[in-house]
């Protein structure tokens, strides 16, 4: 058989992969070794935990030789249940709101929309926490040798330590493949596993033994009434369960754990379920928790560890290896990661630290976003151990939901969007009852937070009166499409979302006093201005700059999707025609780019949302061919810095992206290192503070960018290359068009370059001054040089 290059390509992959795994247990042969997480200490706290994930099922790991923990999470166990909370009252106000708000009378409007806008109820309830598993271990001997390591090729946690002469080395995965979280200690030496295992859940559980090897804790969350939240009652039911496999050991049942005596071995299963439905966003009552952990369960024990090691651990590389990112090296970098993290923090170079943390973000996306998990990654991923988690563990729709799926078109995990895609595609259902109900619209809209049963009214105050954040989130099915080029998905999927987002829009804009066709009420999230001659201040107003950079990136990605599906060509002649009618965006008195529609001033300068430079991350609207707006955005990042901003980690990670798209390396590298000196535990969780794991996952984004962006039909290589970085490679990033890049680079330029073709794509690659008009035939890999002259092969 004749192999083109594009089939060497990927072959070689498959090959890879393939050697991956070893047939021993625990034995890995990793074609990306440094990239592990390592410790020489246990955790003491749950933000030192090491995570594991398979979308579906969290879980910290602590590593204690003699307590250990494990704590873990489900990704549906949320209190609360479906509710309507959009204000019956507010479309009967919706003109009186409007006409003052284009009068410029925000006090006055602002009262309106507290008295019958606001959602009833106007929060949510939380994410919650499924319990812990507790290992007691009966020995209490001194321990020496220890090492705690989370290895993110094979996402397996590993713990292991020498107590006399024997070694203990606990391993666990959260497999995908089985859906299943596997646990497994053995010992090497004379020693044997000796202890009680214990399933506790502090709150709405009963806890078990089922037969001599099984606990089973079940339980239904009973949320008290709160008239911020809705209604009391017994909502979400659960289960979980634990079986015990010993080898050369027994297992014997007390009370409600399980005592474990003499084993070589011992392997766990553990599992969770509730009564969700994620195709209604609610409870389906028919739905039997336990038995759907008893069939997972029954399924998973039917293999041996090995078996469930190797096939997991085949699963997770397959994605994890089509990345690879090499930066330079240095003598910090063998240190553990706490050390390495602090030497960072003290001014020690470390460019490889930037690697890890790039590929923990991955990992992080792997662990919170894929099958068989239904849900996207929330504010905290998929992990929590809270039962009121800070900002519930919500889906903020404000930029934080949004930076969560930054990485995963660039970093090569498209796999990881399909739960969003999903989720979003329910969230039309209620979405269509807001615009109705709330604005008399076509389509479907929601605001800034939303949670497992589908919220879409305005929550918390008038603050989170932000219509436009619903168009918002369709961007990243947009982005989907425009990295994948799969007609089938932007047909069935991601089209229906847009297209009902794009009549909302259309039937909620009005004309302004300047004739514009504008949004209002709107603001800009979070964030407030002066009202003109006072000190008082407002977030209310008509066509706040983030709203016409949404309003148009969605028109634009209408216009083109309803060109190649050919269809709707009637909302596509309706959509150019309002795009000419749009404001223009605005530069201030001071240089910098508006916010608002008037140029108003700002009580907060320095504020943590930078949302009107939408446009320039992660949009391109505003760019090098536009140099005002270009140099404007710039002045704003400024300004925003001076004044303090930065100072969470998600709205660093973005101040990251911003750098990279303006092409200054040296700034985005310098948020870089803040990111990792002023917002990162020492587990590399991104703190708010608190953990919150959309600055994780904006700052692998960020790294990415620095290396590799495309828009408008170009492929932009090392656009933002800190000296730092001076040599390194990258492979498998991808690029808009469905292509592959591989990076090689020296003395901070590039000396190989591949591109694979997934699609006969024309595309132009451009480094610097140099560029390839590049019309590639669809699977065919082409390698150019340093100055991209194609090397023949």
């Amino acid at each position: 058989m004749h192999l083109t290059p594009g089939m060497k390509y990927y072959l070689f992959i498959f090959a890879s992969l393939f050697s991956l795994v070893s047939c021993e247990h625990g034995n890995i042969v990793m074609q990306q070794p440094d990239m592990r997480l390592w410790y020489e200490q246990p955790a003491t706290k749950w933000t030192e935990a090491l995570p594991v994930g398979n979308g579906r099922l969290g879980a910290m790991f602590f590593g204690g030789p003699y307590h250990g923990r494990v704590q873990v999470n489900e990704e549906s166990l949320w209190a609360g249940q479906p509710l309507d909370n959009n204000n019956p009252r507010a479309l009967t106000h919706l003109k009186e709101v409007q006409k003052l708000l284009l009068a410029e009378k925000a006090e006055e409007a602002t009262e309106l929309v507290n008295k019958y806008f606001i959602g009833t109820p106007p929060r949510i309830r939380s994410y919650q926490t499924a319990g812990d598993i507790f290992f007691i271990m009966d020995s209490t001997g001194p321990v020496k040798d220890y090492r705690r390591e989370l290895f993110l090729e094979t996402g397996v946690v590993r713990t292991s330590f020498r107590q006399g002469d024997t070694k203990y080395v606990r391993e666990a995965f959260a497999s995908a493949p089985d859906n299943v979280l596997v646990i497994h200690i053995r010992t090497e030496g004379p020693g044997t596993v000796n202890g009680h295992v214990i399933l506790t859940r502090a709150k709405n559980a009963g806890i078990f033994v089922s037969g001599r090897d099984r606990l089973m804790l079940k339980g239904q969350i009973i949320d008290p009434p709160d008239p911020m939240r809705g209604p009391g009652g017994k909502h979400m039911r659960f289960a979980e369960v634990l079986k015990v496999n010993v080898k050369k050991g027994k297992v014997t049942p007390e009370d409600t754990t399980l005592m474990i005596e003499k084993a070589r071995e011992v392997t766990f299963l553990y599992t969770a379920g509730t009564d969700y439905d994620p195709q209604t966003l609610g409870f389906d009552r028919s739905l039997d928790p336990e038995k759907k952990c008893l069939d997972l369960l029954t399924r998973a024990e039917k293999k041996s560890y090995r078996q469930l090691y190797t096939d997991h651990v085949r699963d997770h590389a397959a994605l994890f290896n089509r990345v690879s990112l090499q930066l330079p090296v240095t003598k910090g970098s063998s240190l553990p990661t706490d050390k390495r993290l602090a030497a960072v923090k003290n001014g020690k170079a470390d460019p490889a630290l930037a690697a890890l943390y790039f590929q923990f973000g991955r990992y992080l996306l792997m662990g919170s976003s894929r099958k068989p998990g239904v849900l996207p990654a929330n504010l905290q991923g998929i992990w929590n151990d809270k039962f009121n988690a800070p900002w519930n563990a919500d889906f903020h729709t404000n930029i934080n939901l949004q930076m969560n799926y930054w990485p995963a078109e660039i970093a090569n995990l498209p796999e990881c969007v399909e739960p969003l895609s999903r989720f979003m595609d329910k969230l039309t259902v209620p979405g269509t009852r807001t615009a109705r109900e709330m604005y008399g619209a076509r389509g479907w809209t929601f605001h800034h937070l939303t949670d497992a049963f589908g919220r879409t009214g305005v929550m918390d105050g008038s603050w989170g009166l932000t219509p436009m954040d619903g168009p918002w989130m369709t961007f990243p099915l947009w982005r989907h499409y425009a990295f994948t080029l799969d007609t089938s998905y932007l047909r069935t999927i991601a089209w229906p979302v847009m297209k009902g987002s794009a009549r909302f829009i259309l039937d909620f804009l009005i004309e302004g006093p300047e004739g514009y066709l504008v949004t209002a009420p709107s603001a800009s999230p979070e964030n407030a201005y002066f009202l003109p001659g006072t000190k008082k201040t407002a977030n209310l107003t008509y066509a706040a700059t983030m709203d016409i950079e949404i309003i148009k990136g969605l028109f634009e990605h209408c216009i083109r999707a309803s060109g190649i599906l050919d269809t709707d060509r009637g909302l596509r002649d309706s959509l150019e025609a309002a795009m000419k009618h749009l404001p223009p965006f605005r530069i201030g008195a001071n240089g910098t780019l508006q916010e608002w529609i008037k140029d108003y001033e700002e009580p907060w300068p320095g504020h943590r949302h930078i949302s009107h430079l939408l446009g320039l991350y992660p949009l391109h609207q505003i760019n090098p061919d536009k140099p005002e707006l270009f140099e404007a955005a710039r002045k704003t990042i400024e300004r925003r810095l001076a004044n303090g901003g930065g100072h969470t980690g998600w709205s660093r990670a973005w101040i990251i992206n911003f750098y990279d798209r303006l092409e200054m390396g040296e700034e985005a590298h310098k948020h870089l290192l803040l990111l990792l000196k002023k917002s990162t535990l020492s587990n590399l969780f991104d703190t708010h503070p608190p953990f919150q794991i959309d600055g994780n996952f904006g700052g692998t984004a960020g790294i990415a960018g620095m290396l590799l962006q495309s828009w408008n039909g170009t492929i932009r290589l090392l656009p933002a290359l800190p000296q730092a970085w001076d040599h390194g490679e990258v492979r498998g990033l991808k690029a808009r068009g469905d292509f592959l890049v591989d990076i090689k680079w020296k003395d901070h330029k590039p000396v190989q370059v591949t591109v694979h073709a997934g699609k006969k794509v024309p595309v132009e690659i451009l480094y610097g001054t140099e560029k390839y008009s590049l019309t590639p035939e669809k699977g065919m890999t082409y390698t150019f040089d340093g100055n991209l002259k194609p090397i023949k092969r």
